[in-house]
């Protein structure tokens, strides 16, 4: 079983017959997803996704795929082909298309309709090719065919690669529910036709590879959500993925049942509701829908409001309610849905906002205490089904944690993938496929760019750590005057202090020891303002770490006269 080395060095150029493929995101992580496939000096690109950030990364908005592997290179870029419309697959294609607007985006008609908003907000006209399940076409020497699969969001597509370095599956993200809200199932006669034609290796998504059996059906849910319903007394808050139109659906219908009235909260909620209505994806009475204003004039047993948040973003509309910081404010007695799963690493969040919301007299309904939500990725058992269909020669498990792509590796050796033709990489990592045998060699450079505000990439591991030891820590800034020739200091150092927890009349022994220090250096003959500095800050951080057990940053200011 092969996996990334942190010794892996530069690969060698693509040799002649050869297939190239480079995950620039989606793996060790949920989130980010892009790989690039080359053939003969071409490129495609399927999905480009982002990745949204963690306490550990302050003020960051997004976080990106890093491009600089392609950045030299994207005239060589035949398409991006986009596997549907999370955010986690298309939020990067705006960045991307900053450095290069006319790259075809290939998707489903969905999925571009999204896009297509989205590139608008960056005031980005792209050029777009929309596709459907059972066609085939072809870009540059990549041969595309695209496959039906069903996911937490309509008209999410599989594509297959053929070309003449080797033949590809990527199954983007995709369940096997087989009784779906749409109608729409996983193709999965045409995953056996693709392996039986040999598919030389298989791209996988990971997500639920720990999870046993088979995933529950869209179906199944609305029982729960209509005992929701008929056990509210007042208002209903549904919080869930902007772009989840199904289970929009199923809410649609039970508030359509109980005579309840719908106002979608939140922009990016009205934006995508608004595409997927027009394009026919929803189901809507003409009178169900009203404007938020109007909330005010009707009785509280007869709204609904449907918003995003559900993952505890501390921008949502549902964050916002729950801290009292939103038009409209949770009372007693109001119910609220969190009609979907957590996402990992979001647990702290999400529990905040449902204590936030129970203190206001909230009843808040969640997976944990009912079937109110399913996952959109297929479970163990549906995995292994893939497996067994497609018969690849290769196997390659991508979109999880490590932990849920070794899950998936072990799931393709029972099945009969060779322990040597299982690749387990990171991001980074140059997979060639090359007659029929892929085999790691070599690794890029593919580490996060944060998008912080306006800026994309200014934003360094340095300075996210520098706004943590801020947050966590505080600062002190000590200015000092010294003499610009001898290094001798002049009058008592001025110490100003923000969050670092430290009384103003203790401020004497530090003071003390850095002018006994500063002198000491003048005497030693010191006078490099640097040397100065570094002496200022090591005194003062000695001091508070032995006083305080604390390690704020200590920003030394020398003022030489």
């Amino acid at each position: 079983m092969s996996h990334p080395h942190p010794g892996l060095s530069a690969p060698p150029p693509l040799g002649e017959g050869a297939l190239r493929v480079v995950a620039l995101g989606g793996l060790g992580e949920i989130g980010r997803n892009m790989a690039v496939f080359e053939y003969d000096g071409r490129l495609l690109i399927v999905d480009c996704g982002v990745l949204f950030p963690e306490e550990e990364q302050p003020g960051v908005d997004l976080i990106l795929p890093d491009f600089d592997h392609i950045r030299d290179r994207l005239d060589d870029v035949e398409a991006i082909m986009l596997t549907h419309g999370h955010e986690d697959h298309i939020g990067g294609v705006p960045f991307l298309l900053r450095e290069r607007s006319d790259i075809p985006l290939v998707g489903s008609r969905l999925t571009l309709a999204l896009l297509t908003a989205k590139l608008g907000e960056h005031r980005i006209k792209p050029t777009t090719i929309q596709v459907e399940e059972g066609q085939r076409q072809s870009f540059g020497p990549f041969d595309l065919e695209f496959f039906a699969v069903n996911h937490s969001i309509p008209d999410s597509l599989a594509v297959g690669i053929r070309t003449p370095g080797g033949t590809v599956l990527h199954t983007g993200d995709f369940k096997m529910d087989q009784l779906p809200l749409d109608g729409r199932l996983t193709d999965l006669a045409g995953f056996a036709r693709f392996g039986d034609e040999g598919v030389d290796l298989l791209l996988s998504d990971s997500t639920n590879a720990e999870q046993p059996g088979f995933i529950v059906n869209e179906r199944d849910l609305g029982e729960d959500i209509e005992k929701v319903f008929r056990n509210a007394e007042k208002r209903i808050v549904v919080a869930c993925f902007a772009s989840h139109v199904h289970r929009v659906q199923q809410v649609i219908d039970a508030a359509v049942a109980h005579g309840r009235k719908i106002a979608f909260v939140g922009r990016s909620m009205v934006r995508n509701m608004n595409i997927a209505r027009d394009l026919g994806y929803l189901d809507i009475p003409g009178d169900t829908i009203i404007d938020v204003k109007q909330l005010d004039q009707m009785r509280p047993d007869e709204a609904v409001l449907i918003c995003t948040g559900s993952q505890g973003e501390p921008m949502s509309a549902l964050s916002r309610m729950a801290n009292r910081d939103h038009q409209i404010r949770i009372e007693e007695g109001d119910t609220v849905l969190l009609a979907s799963s957590l996402i990992p690493g979001n647990e702290n969040s999400v529990n905040r906002v449902i204590n936030g919301l129970t203190r206001w007299g909230a009843k808040v309904v969640h997976k944990g205490n009912a079937l109110v939500h399913v996952s959109g990725h297929a479970s163990a058992g549906e995995l292994l089904y893939v497996l067994n269909m497609v018969r690849p020669r290769n196997f390659m498990p991508v979109h999880g944690e490590w932990r849920h792509m070794r899950a998936h590796a072990d799931l393709a050796k029972m099945t009969g993938v060779p322990n040597d033709r299982i690749i387990i990489a990171g991001d980074g990592v140059v997979v060639d496929l090359y007659k029929n045998k892929a085999s790691v060699v070599g690794a890029v450079q593919a580490g996060y760019v944060y998008v912080d505000g306006s800026s994309v990439g200014d934003v360094t591991d340095a300075a996210l750590k520098d706004r943590r030891i801020l947050g966590d820590e505080g600062f002190i800034s000590i200015v000092v005057a010294v003499d610009s020739s001898t290094g001798k200091i002049l009058g008592e150092p001025e110490i100003h202090t923000r969050g670092a927890g430290i009384r103003p009349d203790a401020y004497d022994d530090v003071i003390d020891r850095i002018q006994i220090a500063l002198d000491k250096a003048a005497a030693d003959g010191v006078n490099d303002s640097h040397q100065l500095r570094q002496l200022v800050r090591r005194n003062a951080g000695r001091w508070v770490n032995d006083t305080y057990r604390r390690r704020p940053m200590i920003v030394p200011v020398l003022v030489e006269v």
